[in-house]
């Protein structure tokens, strides 16, 4: 492979591992709450 060949690969790696490590890190940080169960419905 070529030296530009090379540089472009590692780029590209680094852009999807870095959005990967990122996503994980925003989620543990701000993990999704679960909704909690709805309330049964009311009879008129």
């Amino acid at each position: 492979m070529t030296t530009p060949a090379i540089i472009f690969m590692i780029i590209a790696m680094v852009t999807v591992w870095g959005g990967l490590v990122a996503a994980i890190v925003n989620l543990v940080r701000h993990p999704e709450e679960a909704e909690s169960e709805p309330a049964p419905p009311v009879e008129l």
